[in-house]
């Protein structure tokens, strides 16, 4: 409610005075404070705090008088009545000097703020004062207390008797009362009859005034506290009673609440009794207790000393508190603390050195409560041994502490609203402006941490990593909103401020008229005519209505308390406005729907109704009467209303109206009286319920039935008057903040499916939860909370320690004000189940499940009840735990949510939670069958913790071998390391952020984020550095033997991934084998030598060809229909880069081009912009003249022909010796159609990748096959002269050439698209067919060992590879090389910033 801002400020004093002040207390209109000193009055203006008179007290005096002591102000602050030490009461008259002005505002000539209003010198200048004693009177006895009554001046002596002395002094006698003669009992009650308590020796120590009971509340010297009241006005001895409580016998102070009729005691523990008095019987009631709790504050806890002092705000909504022993707290009226200075930075400085708490000997708050003054004790101290030690002169010890509030405090219309609103002294708070940021409450549980970018390779994931940020409800920062000077300056402070329900718009109050500002234009609106803004004084507060301002105002011209209305488009000027005459006073204003309700001082409720006026050219609206309700009977004191609000909450929900009506009527009256919060609603009882109307205006309104108590200690009301079938419950309830507390809400309870509802099922229950803000405003569908928080920042490192005088930047810490929010579903939801209503509590849940942290709520919930129950020292007969337990199962993250909540428990507290929830080895089962991997894995660590290590490996390869076959490489990466966690002993839980991988597990290759392929370093070269690295990686020692322990385990992980990667071969599923490898570093080219003789070997060709081709979305070549008179035909283009675009004539089982096409997405579907990669033409090549796109997307001939911008404007033919060559338009069809025939460009540097792959590892099957879909007549000469030049198993020639054949032979059936290149390729596999006959002959009935052959071939291999690198093939293929690898370069070049993750390096390491 009442937060800290900025520094305190520290005032400076123009006097040459010695003394310290001892008491600072402002006058009832809060204009002016006064300064007491032992021997010295002064007067100060508010703002500014500037010091205006000051009065010394001769020295002859002062030696018959004593020392000043205390002092009050006269209500109408023209007299000060001071005490002093040796029992006198000095009278001093402040004479006021209209004429004079000590201090005004200077502003340039140009200004218009000169002479703005007619009275701006009593607005805006310092008035001049005088002090002037008037009389003494002598009492005789040393005052213990000073006390204002509204004509008459209370003092208690130290003698035990009470004087009651009128304000002008002695002219109507002099009341002495006898507290011996005063009869005190525990009630009035029992005073009255008779029955006293023994109160001999009885004095007063303080009082205070309390206008609202009457009465006095005190304190006496034996720390007894009670209350004093009489049974008329007239406080005579004979007419006096008291109440005492035997109980508390250790007080020390007392401050009463006006507003809400309680007594705070302070007390010599350091607490704070709040009592309040009992209607009825007239006994005092405990309220509640201000106390600091040992969990918050431990070093300080029971160690403040006594309370000192204790003042409530202006506004009676918060309360300061400050002890003995220093420090201050500041608590909401039911107690919720607020501010507190024992804890944090107000304790130590940023170096960690702790700073004396602060002492204050008197404070008093400020105009609206914007200000607190207090006199610091500190500096008197310092002060005196500074001027001991260096003479200097003293420094004055007054600060003044600047407070902001919430809008609910002065204006409780607010609580209808969803924004917060903080208003300061010139400015104010606003949360709105910003955007809500929604996330995926999954993503963010499973994976709150960020995770590193991570250089990827031509087979990683194209997914994004899972989100990482938290929902949000705006940042924690405020839109500030200046209030405009000119307003400002002669209209200070501001009383009320209220804010649309769009947020678009503000309005302010002042002490005259009002202002309004709109969020969208920047800009604010005030009166063109001043007159009329200075002739208006807003009293019972404003309101928005649509885009109109309403407030309830005092015609200070028309003696006429008025309901205005004012258009927020128009200018602000009176002739815009709708007036309607009040008849009494109005204290209170609210708005539901289009009733506007108003409290008047006659303790009547007035009911208008309101609309737009369609006819008027400016926007106008109407104020008509619609109902008067008389409250006199139930509120005793008008001041004592807190709020009134008309809802549409009613007890019997569903009955008698309808859902949608019942949220449109305004139902019921709520009504706050001094905390207790009071319904009434309307009668419907009687035949009124059957009279309809066409015209609502003009029907008769249902009466209201009497007022019933709802709730007490109630602070603040929320409620809305949407309505929304999903979340009814939310919508329908009232929800209540109740201080320390927490808060309540009043939920009403529906039958389910529409049936009927029990007999002895209420209709409506009220919840009570803990929350750990001050709540201000309330989310109804998004089921939160928001509030604010008092924040701390150190600047205290910016000053020297030996400075002269001691900085509040030194002293004090800068106090921010953040906004909040949490949660409160979980709470109501718990409350549900334990009072046995989990049907209810499902209803509710459903109908927020939708939210976005709805995971979060349940998580919360187990947590909570997990924590109470597990650590509870004593037995509890029904846990609550195995009925969340249920609840929860009731939900699909049900898994989820019991592992995150064990994860962020202890582990002592495991046992007790798997006891109600089963056993985690079952659950990890569940997660499983689920396909729920990340949650499993979760489980994986609780198996760790609670399980065997054999245990926890077999669940963990179960859960590895699951990952594996989805392709959950992140997770993969995770169980390795817990697998070889596992296998070296360590049973921690294992970081959650993968390690760096060894230089050895890459598989001897690094991959970069570029585009081409190098190749240039010899696998001799590569196996050397290989081997050199294993080598110089051997750990030796100590180390070296758990290496060797370890190495057991790297078996065990490397069989497993052998296993898959044979699966994968065996599958023919090459794209997730470079995907596997690629993700994992597995060591595919050594695997792949091992088992290119078996898992490696190429059973079936064509079945492999045409896996390959679907697996890529790689389109079949086909043969044109106009290739028999193409110019493709007479030789001056290779008949290698025929088209590759499927027939529809083509066989029914071979995947047609449509079927990927529709697959994929659009950015997919795209190509390469290079020519094919054959030998290249005679004369010309294709080259790209603009860079319209990194890739051109696949489709037909015809798509690509009629798209004259791919083909026409962006290709062209580029001759050598000619600029350009004109194309014919069968020309321009081929070469759309071989633009076409390419996959995507990343199935092509994936099919590259593989193609050198299974070159290094000597699968020469493999390269045939990968050749043979990129049509690359180098890589098919390459391998039949590797065959040529090295001793190659017979049967691995044997098998290529059968395979070859059967390739051949589908073609010729099948697809005679690949023809035109198996004719090229003709002389070398006629080669091949005569190699073969000669190796077979001699091998033929001799057994082939797998190992021999693997160490025999390799060699061969790698020499050929060698050779083959240098460019050893005939001149057309060199020349080939060369235009591919520029335009492979320029391509990559293109497309990297398009494909982050699709291109790569891959250099020899």
């Amino acid at each position: 409610m009442y937060f800290l801002s900025g520094w305190p400020k520290r005032l400076s004093c123009p006097l040459e005075s010695v003394e310290q002040p001892l008491h600072i207390q402002a006058d009832p209109q809060k204009a002016f404070f006064m300064v007491l000193f032992p021997s010295q009055l002064s007067i100060w203006y508010s703002r500014p705090s500037v010091l205006i008179v000051s009065y010394k007290e001769p020295s002859k005096s002062t030696s018959q008088f004593g020392p000043y002591k205390g002092a009050e102000w006269r209500p109408d602050s023209t007299m000060i009545a001071v005490s002093t030490v040796n029992g006198y009461i000095l009278f001093f008259d402040i004479l006021s000097s209209r004429e004079k002005y000590i201090y005004e505002p200077v502003y340039p000539k140009e200004s218009s703020h000169v002479k703005r209003t007619l009275h701006y010198k009593e607005e805006q200048c310092v008035p001049s004062l005088n002090i002037q004693m008037k009389k003494v009177l002598d009492l005789q006895a040393s005052i213990s207390s000073l006390q204002c009554m509204v004509e008459d001046l209370l003092v208690a002596t130290a003698d035990g008797y009470l004087h009651l002395i009128h304000w002008d002094g002695m002219t109507n006698g002099r009341k002495v009362i006898n507290l011996c003669t005063v009869p005190f009992s525990v009630d009035l009650q029992s005073s009255r009859a008779g029955s006293f308590l023994g109160f001999k020796d009885a004095r007063i120590r303080d009082m205070e005034y309390c206008a609202t009971l009457n009465g006095f509340a005190v304190v006496f010297n034996d720390g007894r506290i009670g209350f004093l009241t009489s049974v008329s006005s007239r406080f005579t001895a004979e007419q006096l009673y008291g109440v005492c409580l035997q109980d508390v016998v250790d007080g020390t102070c007392v401050a009463v609440n006006n507003k809400y009729r309680l007594m705070a005691f302070g007390c010599v523990n350091g607490s704070v009794q709040v009592y309040t008095m009992d209607i009825t019987t007239g006994a005092m009631q405990l309220s509640h207790k201000l106390e600091l709790m040992p969990k918050q504050y431990p070093d300080i806890w029971n160690k403040t000393g006594p309370v000192k002092l204790i003042r409530w705000s202006p506004d009676g909504c918060a309360v300061m508190v400050t002890w003995k022993c220093g420090g201050m707290s500041l608590w909401s009226v039911f107690g919720a603390q607020l501010i507190c200075t024992l804890g944090g930075d107000f304790v130590y400085r940023s170096d960690g050195i702790k700073k004396d708490p602060l002492k204050i000997h008197s404070m008093s708050w400020g105009s609206e409560g914007y200000h607190l003054w207090v006199i610091d004790g500190n500096c008197s101290q310092n002060t005196k041994c500074k001027r001991d030690a260096k003479k200097e002169a003293p420094q004055f010890s007054i600060l003044q502490f600047q407070f902001i509030k919430s809008a609910l405090a002065v204006n409780p219309c607010m609580s209808n609203q969803e924004q917060v609103l903080l208003q300061g002294e010139d400015c104010l708070y606003l949360n709105c402006g910003d955007a809500k940021q929604v996330q995926s409450p999954r993503n963010t549980l499973l994976h709150p941490e960020h995770k590193p970018a991570r250089g990827r390779g031509p087979f990683s994931d194209g997914g994004l990593d899972s989100q990482s940020l938290s929902t949000l409800l705006g940042h924690r920062h405020w839109h500030v909103v200046q209030i405009h000077s000119t307003y400002l300056e002669s209209n200070w402070p501001i009383k009320f401020s209220a804010i649309d329900k769009l947020g678009q718009n503000v309005a302010v109050v002042g002490k005259f008229g009002f202002a309004h500002y709109s969020l969208i234009t920047k800009k604010w609106k005030l009166f063109g005519n001043v007159a009329q803004e200075q002739n208006m004084m807003v009293t019972g507060g404003l309101a928005w209505w649509n885009d109109f301002i309403v407030l309830a105002c005092y015609n200070l011209n028309d003696h006429q308390e008025e309901l205005r209305t004012y258009p927020q488009t128009s200018n602000l000027d009176n002739t815009f406005a709708s007036v309607a005459k009040v008849q009494a006073d109005t204290l209170l204003l609210s708005v539901f729907r289009d009733i506007v309700i108003l409290f008047r001082a006659d303790c009547s409720i007035c009911l208008y109704s309101i609309e737009r006026r369609p006819d008027s050219l400016n926007p106008t609206a109407s104020v008509q009467v619609l109902q008067e309700v008389s409250m006199s009977r139930y509120i005793p004191h008008p001041f004592l209303v807190v709020s009134v609000t008309l809802t549409s909450v009613r007890t019997e929900t569903g009955i008698g109206l309808k859902m949608s009506q019942q949220a449109c009527e305004a139902e019921s009256i709520m009504l706050n009286l001094a905390g207790q919060l009071i319904m009434l609603q309307r009668d419907r009882s009687g035949p009124q319920i059957r009279e309809k109307d066409n015209n609502p205006n003009q029907r008769k309104l249902l009466p209201f039935c009497a007022p019933v108590v709802v709730a007490q200690s109630v602070e603040n009301v929320w409620t809305t008057c949407r309505l929304e079938k999903q979340k009814h419950h939310l919508l329908e309830a009232l929800w209540l903040s109740c201080g320390g507390a927490g808060m309540k809400v009043w939920l009403p309870l529906f039958p389910r499916d529409h049936r009927k509802p029990h007999s002895f099922l209420s209709r409506r229950i009220m919840l009570p939860f803990h929350i750990n803000i001050y709540p201000l405003a309330v989310l109804f569908e998004d089921a939160l909370v928001l509030g604010a928080v008092n924040d701390t920042v150190l600047y205290d490192c910016l000053y020297t320690q030996t400075s002269a005088r001691e900085h509040s930047e030194v002293l004090f810490p800068f106090c921010i004000v953040e906004r909040t929010s949490q949660i409160y579903l979980h709470h109501v939801l718990r409350q549900l189940l334990v009072r046995n209503l989990g049907e209810q509590a499902l209803l509710l849940a459903h109908s927020c499940a939708t939210l976005p942290y709805f995971p979060h709520v349940l998580e919360l919930m187990l947590h909570e009840v997990l924590e109470e129950e597990a650590t509870s020292q004593e037995p509890i007969p029904d846990p609550l735990l195995p009925t969340v337990v249920k609840f929860i199962t009731e939900f699909p993250l049900f898994l989820q949510t019991v592992v995150h909540c064990a994860r962020k428990t202890e582990y002592a507290l495991w046992n007790y939670l798997f006891a109600a929830v089963g056993n985690p080895k079952d659950l990890f089962e569940e997660c499983l069958m689920a396909q729920d991997l990340d949650t499993a894995a979760s489980y994986l660590i609780i198996l760790q913790n609670m399980e065997a290590p054999g245990v926890s490996r077999q669940h963990a390869t179960l859960l590895f071998n699951t990952a594996l076959e989805q392709e959950k490489w992140d997770l993969c990466r995770h169980m390795i390391r817990f697998l070889k966690a596992i296998g070296s002993g360590e049973l921690e839980t294992p970081p959650a952020t993968p390690t760096l991988q060894e230089p050895s597990s890459s598989g001897g290759f690094e991959f970069f984020r570029h585009g081409s392929i190098s190749l240039s370093q010899s696998a001799e070269h590569f196996h050397s550095k290989f081997n050199l690295q294993k080598t110089l990686s051997m750990p030796s020692g100590p180390s070296g033997k758990r290496w060797i322990k370890d190495c057991d385990e790297n078996m065990y992980i490397d069989m497993m991934l052998w296993r898959h990667a044979r699966h994968l071969l065996e599958e023919i599923k090459l794209k997730d084998l470079g995907c596997f490898a690629a993700q994992l570093s597995f060591e595919l080219i050594g695997w792949l030598r091992k088992e290119r003789t078996r898992a490696a070997c190429v059973e079936d060709f064509v079945t492999a060809l045409k896996k390959l081709h679907e697996d890529f979305l790689w389109p079949f070549p086909v043969i044109p229909a106009s290739s028999i008179n193409s110019p493709f035909k007479t030789g001056k283009y290779r008949a290698g880069t025929f088209l590759n675009v499927e027939m529809d004539t083509g066989v029914p089982n071979i995947p047609r081009s449509h079927s990927w096409l529709g697959t994929i997405s659009s950015s997919q579907r795209e190509v390469d912009t290079v020519s094919s990669h054959g030998p290249p033409m005679q004369d010309t090549f294709l080259s790209p003249l603009l860079n319209k796109g990194d890739e051109c997307s696949i489709g037909s001939a015809t798509d690509l022909t009629e798209a004259s911008s791919m083909v026409d404007g962006d290709w062209t033919m580029v001759d050598e010796n000619s600029s350009s060559l004109s194309l014919t338009q069968s020309e321009l069809e081929h070469l759309s159609l071989e633009l076409a025939c390419k996959g995507p460009h990343k199935s092509q540097v994936q099919l590259q990748y593989l193609l050198h792959i299974f070159m290094e590892a000597g699968c020469l099957d493999w390269c045939i096959i990968i050749g043979f879909i990129l049509r690359e007549s180098s890589v098919i000469n390459q391998i039949f002269s590797i065959m040529q030049s090295s001793d190659i198993d017979g049967e691995i020639c044997q098998n290529i050439k059968t395979g070859l054949c059967a390739i051949d032979e589908w073609a010729s059936t099948d697809c005679p698209g690949y023809k035109p290149f198996i004719n090229i390729i003709k002389p070398q596999i006629q080669k091949l067919n005569e190699i073969t006959d000669e190796q077979v002959q001699p091998e033929a009935f001799q057994p082939v060992n797998p190992s021999n052959v693997t160490k025999q071939a390799s060699p061969g291999v790698e020499e050929s590879m060698t050779s083959s690198s240098h460019c050893t093939n005939p001149q057309s293929d060199a020349a080939n090389s060369s235009v591919i690898r520029h335009e492979e370069d320029k391509s990559t070049t293109e497309e990297k910033d398009s494909f982050q993750d699709d291109s790569y390096d891959c250099t020899m390491s």
